[in-house]
């Protein structure tokens, strides 16, 4: 059951700032993208100096992008709204999965396409490039779903 009220509010307190649709949705992309880069960054760096395949380390690197992006949203509203974790984890499940997952689909795959995930260590400028490209290639990919996400109260911007 999702509590339209508290979203409401909370989505009013974005736009007072000045913010538009677009500029609350490239927020929440931001907040959700920092979850991400922790994740899909260690998962990368494990894959490459442990010597995985391309299939381990998307798998790595998508699990705790998982596990750090969903870190990322619980935090703030148990902290600023004393909810339970599974309290928090009701009501941004759906918003951070999805948008969690334009993200890891637009990365993995630029890092796969740039051969980056052949790289054999981290410290590697093929390694380094592949990150330095899927960056912005999954903020891009999550922005307009974010908006989305946004406009249908299935996300909330924290």
């Amino acid at each position: 059951m999702r509590d339209h009220t508290t979203h409401s509010a909370h989505a009013h307190h974005g736009h007072a700032h000045g913010g538009s649709s677009l500029r609350l949705a490239a927020h929440a992309t931001l907040h959700c993208l920092t979850g991400c880069v922790i994740g899909e960054t260690i998962g990368l760096a494990l894959g490459a100096e442990l010597q995985l395949g391309t299939g381990a380390i998307i798998t790595l690197a998508t699990i705790l992008s998982y596990i750090s992006g969903f870190t990322l949203g619980l935090v703030p509203i148990m902290r600023e709204r004393g909810a339970t974790l599974w309290a928090a984890f009701k009501m941004i499940w759906v918003g951070e999965a999805v948008s969690i997952a334009a993200m890891e689909i637009a990365m993995n795959l630029s890092d796969y396409l740039m051969g980056s995930m052949g790289a054999k260590t981290m410290l590697s400028w093929l390694w380094l490039r592949g990150l330095l490209v899927a960056v912005p290639v999954g903020f891009l990919a999550a922005w307009p779903v974010n908006f989305w996400l946004l406009k249908r109260e299935l996300k909330r911007c924290h």
